[in-house]
């Protein structure tokens, strides 16, 4: 598994919190946008079906879950 930066994960943790009608009960839909947002530059679409880097997805889905944030 990849070693990603701190703030990477900060940053992209910001993000999620930001994003419109935001809840931690949808976390794993919320972390899956902010991911695909890092590698496209932009929000899914709603049939968009590019990958995401599943790496990154998990660790950030993990450090959100962990931190409570």
């Amino acid at each position: 598994m990849p070693d990603y930066s701190k703030s990477l994960i900060n940053s992209l943790i910001k993000n999620v919190k930001e994003y419109p009608r935001f809840s931690h009960e949808e976390i794993e839909k919320f972390c899956w946008m902010a991911v695909h947002e890092h590698k496209h530059g932009v929000l899914p679409s709603e049939y968009d079906i590019r990958e995401i880097d599943e790496d990154l997805y998990l660790e950030l889905l993990q450090e959100f879950k962990s931190n409570i944030h």
